[in-house]
Parts: C-alpha cells; structure tokens; sequence
C-alpha cells in the first residue's frame, strides 16, 4: 500500500538514512564489532520497506532518479553487508591516515568514517586544525585493536594490499610526526605512537596472511547484482568483458594508425627535468582551458582553473617512471583532459541539491566520474585539441588501452580467472609498449582498488561508452539543434550521478533503467 509520500519527504527519509549508515563511536572509535554490524544489518530490510512504501507514478524524471539513488545506496549496504564485508575481511578498510585529495567525489574504494585528512588542514596548524589531529591521532591505536578482533575472515589479496596501505602509513606517520615537531611537539609524539601502532597491526596482517587462501573476488553472479542493484550499471558482469575486450582491440587498431600517419615525424622526447616538466605543463593547462572557452565545449565559469593540481612538483627519473608519468612526461596534454575531475569539483562546490550534493556513497558515482573523465581524452581529441600535437594522439589510444586491460584484470580477479600475479602479469603483457613494469605500483595500487570496490576499474571505460552512447541519443533528438556546449551544460547540471540517470533524466529514454528494473 502507497502512502502518497512527497519528494521532501524522500529527502528527508534520505537524511535519516544517511544518518543510520554511519557506525557509532565509542571515545572516538567507529565501531565496526560484529555485534554492531549484525544489528545495522537487520534493521536494512525496514529501510526497504519504507521506501517501497513510496508511490513515486506522479513525480519527475528528476525525482524518480532521486528515488533510485536512495534505493541504490540502501542496497550498497546490504550489499557490503552480504558480501564484501570489508570490516572482517579486508584490511583495506581501516585507513587511518589521507595525506590527498582524491580528485574524485570520495574516496576511491573503502575506508571507515574518522581518517585523519591531513590536505585538509593548512600548517602550522591552527587550533581547529590541532584538536580535529590530536582526537583523531590519539585513537589510531584503539581502532587497529578493534580491527584486529574484527578481521576474521581469509582474503590474502586483500590482506597484501593491506599490509602495503599499512607500510605506506607508516612512512606518512613518519613524516608527519618530524612535521610537527617544532610547532606542535604533544601532536608528534601522538604521530609516533600511532605510527608504532600501525607498524604492529602490519605485523600481525604479515603473520596472518602466510597460511590465508588467496582469493578475494566476489564472483561473477555477486558481482552482476552490484552492478545492477547498486552501481545502476546495466551489464552484467559477462556483457561488460565483451565490451571491454572490443574497447580494447579499437584502441589497439586507433594507435597502429596513428603510429602510421606520424611515420615521418619525429618521437615524442620526454622532459629531462624538473623545470622543463613544469614549463610544458604550464604551456598546456593554458592549451586545455583556453580550448575550452574557445571552442564552446561547456561554459567555463572563472571560478575554474587547473593552476594547483595539474602542475608537477618533483621529478621521476626514467627508470622509475610507472605508466602515467611515461605519458604525461612526453605531453602531459591527453591527460590534462581527464583532469576535468578537478574542474568538477569546482563546480560541485556550488552544488545546493538536497541529494546530489552529497557524494554518493559505495562510489556509485563512479560511472559518471571516472567515465566523464576517460571519454574526455577521446572526445577533446575529436574535437580538434590535438590538432598541433600530431603525436599526442598516439598516447590518447594507449591511455585507453591500459584502462581496457586494468578493467579485464579486475572482472577476471573477481571471477577467479586470474590470480592476483596473472593479472599483474596480463597488464604488463598487453599494455602498449611495455609501459607496466613488473615493479609497476600503478598496477599494483589499482587492483587494490577494484578488489575492495567492484566495478571501480570497469567504469573508466564502461562509463565512457555510456557517455558516448548519450551524446549520440542527444544528438539524434536534437537534430541541427544540438551543440557541445548546451548538452555538457545539461549534463553537469545534473550532478555526480549514475550515466544511467543522467541518461533517462536528459533523453526521457528509459531501456537502460527498465534492464535495471526486470
């Protein structure tokens, strides 16, 4: 039975569902315990049925959509709770310490609630500043207590990406604790402590992990329903491989005809230093932003810039150069074009939408994000940004490519096809020109990622095609009428939503949500 509810009252049931996803704490501890987590889980199938009890026949697209993202997030839980239980399996979880931004809505993957983010924070620090660190260095020893109790079950992929999170934070614990030893001396001493705490939960994570089965997949029918029911990804697990392996086999072709159309000119040359990384760098933002303007892509407010993120401020040598850094070092323009992640979140700073505003939990956002991000290389380039860069459509392809074979490794992790070191072994096989090493972390720290967070590594390129399957539907309703730069407006308007969405809410069309319906 339908209780004729209202939009406002879908935000304001999504306020309390927001509210009732976070874990309580305890002096400061997010309590992930069993008991805790069996009591969330069984209140999950009341949230459901509250929000069935919705009658949404009369709304707008727009609210109907609102409506779906709710459904999404409450099934993201029951999910997490079901299946990827990252609390008891996955080491992963228990970050304690970001020391960037992502240049994404949220955090790639999984983390619990209370990290200390130290880019939020500017130094010396102001007395704000030191109470949010002293509260939150002072209870790192407590939750890797509680996680050592929590960690129950046998993941040994998951557990080495833990063990690496955990060698990192150490280093970063490190670092911050000499950082603060002259202004805040009390604030250091709590930095070594939970470093000290860190490096003991490391040792247990070594100890544990020798005897554990390693696979942490979820398998392809969990993995299908994630997709589905969470992500609003229409493709199923099989269906997104064989998008996947086409995507793959155009890139490939794109870059032999690239590679022949340029015979005659000369190679790309890396930067051979700091300073010349940075002049190029300079040179190209002003490149990509004034194509922009210029070219009527999307309305550019003057809010929006690439002056702090986009430039480098250290230099990798050759021989320690991973995959990106190979590209960016020869002409940092093809990925600049997926730096419009930042410009986004310029733009998201102004977002007043009672829903959208929020980063979408269980990164269902990612299709949009990181598919927005990957179809820009592509896109900016057939629109005539590397018209005086000949060469630099060599490495459009070959981004693209590397984005198919990561996206092919992570569906074949999560089935059990590939072990974690065949999966390894397939990046730097099939990766044009040999650009993953074999000491490659880039590798390494992605399918970290896509173990912990299904479909992450599939949206780079499943969302790109979702993106470009909009445009051509636009496109076609449009006729004369449509332009670049009216449907980018529409489409950002729209906020960091599934492209499923944003698909049905700007064409009115609705095959892709009714697969995701039946």
């Amino acid at each position: 039975q339908h209780s004729g509810k209202t939009y406002d009252d879908l935000v304001a049931f999504f306020e309390a569902w927001r509210e009732f996803e976070k874990p309580n704490f305890i002096e400061g501890v997010p309590d992930y315990t069993a008991p805790a987590m069996s009591e969330q889980r069984q209140q999950i199938p009341e949230f459901k049925r509250r929000l069935e009890s919705f009658d949404t026949s009369d709304w707008t697209i727009s609210e109907r959509a609102d409506y779906e993202i709710v459904r999404a997030e409450i099934n993201g839980l029951d999910f997490y709770h079901r299946v990827l239980r990252p609390w008891s399996r996955n080491p992963v979880f228990y970050a304690v310490i970001q020391m960037y931004e992502q240049d994404v809505p949220g955090r790639e993957g999984v983390e619990i609630d209370g990290v200390l983010n130290v880019w939020k924070h500017e130094f010396p620090l102001n007395e704000t500043s030191q109470a949010v660190f002293r509260s939150r260095l002072n209870v790192i020893p407590a939750i890797l207590a509680q996680a050592m109790e929590n960690l129950t079950e046998e993941a040994g992929d998951l557990w080495y990406f833990g063990i690496r999170q955990k060698r990192r934070e150490s280093g970063q614990l490190e670092n911050l604790a000499m950082s603060l030893e002259d202004d805040h001396p009390d604030l250091a001493v709590l930095a070594r402590e939970a470093k000290a705490a860190v490096d003991d939960f490391t040792e247990w994570l070594e100890t544990g992990r020798e005897s554990m089965e390693a696979f942490s997949g979820v398998g392809e029918e969990a993995y299908s329903w994630y997709m589905k029911e969470v992500k609003l990804v229409p493709y199923s697990w099989e269906e997104q491989l064989a998008l996947l392996q086409r995507e793959l086999e155009r890139s490939l072709a794109g870059l032999a005809f690239e590679e022949h159309r340029n015979r005659n000119l000369d190679p790309l040359k890396p930067a051979e230093s700091l300073r010349e990384l940075q002049r190029r760098s300079k040179k190209y933002v002003n490149v990509f932003m004034d194509f922009l303007r210029n070219e009527s892509i999307f309305t550019v407010p003057d809010y929006m810039n690439l002056d702090d993120e986009a430039h480098p401020s250290s230099f990798i040598p050759e021989d320690r150069r991973d995959f990106f850094p190979m590209t960016s070092y020869l002409n940092p323009l093809p990925l600049l074009c997926h730096q419009v992640h930042w410009l986004e979140k310029q733009r998201e700073l102004r977002n007043t939408h009672p829903i959208r505003r929020h980063a979408l939990l269980y990164n269902i956002w990612d299709s949009r994000a990181e598919g927005l991000a990957t179809g820009f290389e592509e896109l900016m380039m057939q629109a005539g940004l590397l018209e005086n860069d000949p060469r630099a459509r060599e490495l459009v392809y070959i981004l693209l490519a590397f984005r198919c074979v990561r996206a092919i490794g992570e569906l074949k992790l999560h089935s059990g096809e590939f072990t974690l070191e065949q999966a390894i072994a397939y990046a730097e096989k099939a990766t044009p020109r040999s650009w993953i090493k074999p000491w490659s972390n880039t590798i390494r720290g992605d399918y970290g990622i896509y173990l912990s967070q299904p479909g992450y590594g599939t949206s780079y390129v499943v969302g790109k095609n979702q993106l470009e399957r909009l445009i051509a539907d636009r496109a076609a309703q449009q006729g004369n009428a449509f332009t670049l730069k009216a449907f980018f407006d529409d489409y950002f308007s729209l906020g960091f939503i599934p492209a499923s969405l944003i698909r049905w809410e700007m064409t009115g069309l609705d095959d892709e949500m009714q697969r995701l319906w039946n």
